[in-house]
């Protein structure tokens, strides 16, 4: 028989098994890779978000750097969390 052409497919060759394994296959391969994609959006969502943030830092005659930073947060609850933190650093002494 040669090679066939568009539309010359007969029943037999459209109902096998082999065909019927390869498409169920295809369509969990999908089914998989759509959920992961989707669960992926939905925990994206589920994380804080940063509403605002102050950074400052201040420099002494002895060499000392002082720095400051506020952050304000927003869960998805509705809370709001104020993180301050300070640091301070002394320069190496001189030999």
């Amino acid at each position: 028989m040669g090679r066939k052409q568009y539309g010359e497919w007969n029943n037999k060759e459209w109902n096998n098994k082999e065909w019927s394994n390869k498409m169920k296959k295809h369509t969990f391969v999908i089914f998989v890779a759509m959920f992961a994609l989707a669960l992926t959006f939905t925990l994206v969502g589920c994380r804080d978000r940063k509403i605002s943030e102050t950074k400052s830092s201040s420099v002494s005659n002895d060499g000392t750097v002082r720095s400051k930073e506020k952050t304000v947060t927003k869960a998805p609850d509705g809370t709001v969390t104020k993180t301050e933190e300070s640091k301070k650093t002394t320069p190496p002494d001189k030999p």
